[in-house]
């Protein structure tokens, strides 16, 4: 297939309806979300740090085990029902355990037991799935990473990696000891320690021949193993019955062209990389001649996709940049990891669906999984999945139409959101995911992120306005969607310049449009990094016009958190703008806030002040103010995520009620109506756990409402964008 071609092809699969009639193949839809923290032991704090890592499921796919490294476990999920998963408990292990795999009735536990990386070390642990209890153990003699079982499992492989220590050397290798693979019989779940195999690795690689690394074992239907050396850049083929190398070839190296290279605070995919080494993490086999390869990359590499290969090393497919793309027309794109290995893809399932085979590609840093369609020759993107944060390892379960992730980051202790497995079925219906992506201005993704602000295009039923905040500082952009369509599309995007060339640290979380056609932005600031709070009106071209300080009396006692959105209210020169302030400033009594006005022709501030509702933990702020009719709507919401998560709102106030006093004296309380309870949607809309940052709101020149989430970027985040009209009582 063509450059040209693919393009063509990903834009079709990227901007076409999710409306599916009933003929049309079914998708995967996410069902449910487990956070794993739900496992933790009764003797352990509730924010200790847990991580789903490498996921299998037992023969009957009604029991999810993930190993939990940090937690130094392995945790079970009950998915009788996958749609409501129940804890089933975590299994303490002597150990940090890396990998899993099941098989009548038994989880076979690769477990690290190291007593530095110079001394590696590591066992084998059976443990019975219905007791939860290990029955036996065998010394592999190093520390392991993957584990697999062959088809029938009567066989088993793991990957000895004895891991290089990046504190040494700069982390290059060869760092001894050389890593190997261990084969091994496998009988009705139980493994016999004494028919343990170790098979030599050394002396095959380009790269550091001594020290081979191995990362990850596959078994394809004839009992041989394909086997990645990841560091090494290798793939080895090995036969199982006879612990037999086969053949080997290196990965080799990818050119790179239309991706995003440097981390500076923008998305511009038009940079290139020559030569890059694929250094693959996982490798699945589609048949039992062709295999592929997710392309994380180590310390000197990463190609930023997926590359296919028969068995004896020839080159069938290379995915090149179009997977990173792919992502980055739906908003995962982690523009931090620009300047090193981009979106990642780590993880990598393989599994027959009725007619159809998939693979599916899990990308750790854009936390995306893309769903692929092997035709035989070139794959076919056919969707794109939000998953936790850093998706680690998925299992497919053919028999129920389920695929599951387990996602490892957890950031429980900083009040974020918790490690998570997540639950898609595949059936007939529509994509709910994603629920906007972005169209190509000349020729490539138009890149975007942390959307934080909305505002109606005037005169234009079905057209929005929306701005970016800090993520993307070198690059502050106003965008325009078409929310009529399904996803809705972001059609255009305006950088907003200062003297010709993009505006820098501006952090824009609101927008207005003027009678005039120009932009009012409400820019967030930051004192201690010398940014200023401040209102931007900018013209149709995206150029600053005029910059507004903030007035003595406001600045004097300013923090971090300010405007976090705009509105005009009136005509003529009586049009004032209005912004609201997220949280208590140092003259605000605790639970107020203030909404500022700032009427432009006259240069006059004004405020009132907002009371907050009060929740048990976290914080309470506002996130946007929009004027509609007769009132202001403005998003109040708590910080929290998941479970934690009580208050996403949306409130109204009568403009009659927006009667500024002067800065620097009484203000006047305004009265507030609850018009929206979000947390319903934000629940339900994708069957993951609730945003935190719901951003933006507006109504269109219609008068429909939508609302969206800003995905920090995919910083710690999901990366996941709502974006949904919103269905309001006729009374509000």
């Amino acid at each position: 297939m063509t450059i040209s071609s693919r393009k063509a092809a990903l834009a079709a699969v990227l901007l076409a309806s999710v409306a599916f009639p009933a003929a049309a193949e079914p998708v995967f839809n996410r069902i449910a979300s487990f956070p794993v923290a739900q496992n933790l032991p009764a003797d352990k704090d509730k924010l200790s740090a847990t991580s789903a890592e490498i996921i299998t499921a037992t023969d009957d796919g009604n029991t999810l085990i993930y190993s939990d490294s940090p937690l130094g476990a392995i945790g079970f999920i009950d998915i009788t029902d996958a749609k409501a998963p129940k804890s089933g408990g975590a299994l303490m292990m002597d150990g940090e355990p890396t990998s899993v795999t099941s098989s009548a009735g038994k989880a076979l536990v690769a477990v690290n037991t190291s007593e530095s990386k110079a001394k590696p070390s590591g066992l084998l642990a059976i443990v019975d799935v219905a007791t939860k209890k290990i029955e036996n153990s065998c010394d592999l003699g190093g520390q392991p990473d993957s584990i697999a079982l062959n088809k029938d499992k009567t066989l088993g492989a793991i990957a000895i990696e004895n891991e290089r220590d990046e504190e040494v050397n700069d982390g290059k290798i060869p760092q001894m000891p050389a890593g190997d693979l261990v084969v091994f019989q496998v009988r009705n779940g139980t493994v016999d320690c004494g028919t343990i195999k170790h098979v030599a690795l050394t002396g095959l690689a380009g790269v550091a021949p001594e020290d081979p690394e191995p990362e990850f074992v596959a078994f394809n239907g004839l009992n041989e193993i394909a086997l990645t050396l990841q560091e090494n850049n290798e793939i080895v083929i090995i036969d199982a019955t006879t612990a037999q190398v086969k053949t080997h070839f290196s990965a080799g190296s990818v050119d790179l062209t239309g991706i995003d290279t440097k981390r500076d605070g923008a998305l511009k995919f038009t940079g290139e990389l020559k030569g890059v080494p694929r250094e693959p993490d996982a490798v699945k086999w589609l048949d039992d001649n062709r295999l592929v390869i997710a392309n994380e990359g180590d310390y000197q590499g990463g190609s930023r996709g997926f590359t296919i290969f028969d068995k004896t090393g020839k080159l069938l497919y290379e995915s090149g940049a179009s997977f990173e793309r792919a992502v980055a027309h739906i908003g995962h794109y982690p523009e931090s990891r620009s300047g090193s290995k981009g979106v990642e893809p780590e993880g990598l399932e393989a599994a027959k669906f009725g007619d159809d085979q998939y693979f599916f590609l899990l990308a750790e840093r854009a936390s995306v999984v893309g769903v692929y369609k092997d035709t035989g020759a070139d794959p076919e993107l056919v969707q794109l999945l939000p998953s936790g944060i850093s998706p680690e390892g998925g299992i497919a379960i053919p028999a129920r139409n389920l695929f599951a992730t387990a996602n490892e980051l957890d950031l429980g202790k900083d009040g974020g959101t918790r490690s998570h497995v997540m639950i898609y079925e595949r059936s007939e219906g529509e994509k709910a995911y994603p629920q906007i992506v972005s169209a190509e201005k000349d020729g490539n993704p138009i890149g975007f992120a942390a959307l934080s602000g909305l505002a109606a295009v005037p005169g234009k039923p079905g057209m929005l306005y929306a701005v970016s905040d800090s993520v993307l500082g070198s690059q502050p952009t106003i965008y325009t969607i078409d929310a009529s369509k399904k996803p809705a599309v972001i059609t255009d995007a305006l950088v907003v310049k200062r003297d010709g060339a993009p505006a820098q640290k501006l952090d824009i979380e609101g927008i207005a449009v003027a009678a005039d056609g120009s932009f009012w932005l409400a820019s967030e600031g930051y004192s201690e990094r010398l940014v200023p709070h401040a209102l931007y009106n900018v013209n149709a071209k995206g150029d600053i016009k005029a910059e507004i300080a903030l007035p003595k009396e406001l600045a004097a006692n300013e923090i971090r958190y300010g405007f976090e959105g705009v509105t005009i209210v009136g005509t003529g020169d009586d049009a004032t703008l209005w912004m609201a302030v997220q949280r208590e400033w140092g003259d605000d009594e605790k639970g107020f806030v203030k909404l500022v006005s700032y009427n432009p022709k006259k240069k006059e501030w004004g405020a009132v002040r907002y009371p907050l509702d009060k929740t048990e933990s976290g914080w309470v702020g506002l996130s946007e103010i929009s004027a509609q009719g007769d009132s202001v709507y403005i998003i109040e919401r708590d910080n929290l995520v998941g479970d934690a998560a009580k208050l996403k709102k949306l409130y109204k106030v009568a403009i009659s009620e927006l009667n500024p006093a002067k800065l620097g004296g009484e203000l006047p309380v305004v009265k507030k109506t609850e018009a929206h309870d979000f947390l319903g949607e934000l629940k339900s809309a994708t069957n993951g756990y609730v945003l935190d940052k719901l951003e933006g709101f507006t109504f269109d020149a219609s008068g429909k409402p939508n609302a969206v989430t800003d995905n920090d970027g995919v910083s710690d985040s999901s990366g996941e964008t709502l974006f949904f009209p919103v269905e309001l009582n006729a009374t509000n």
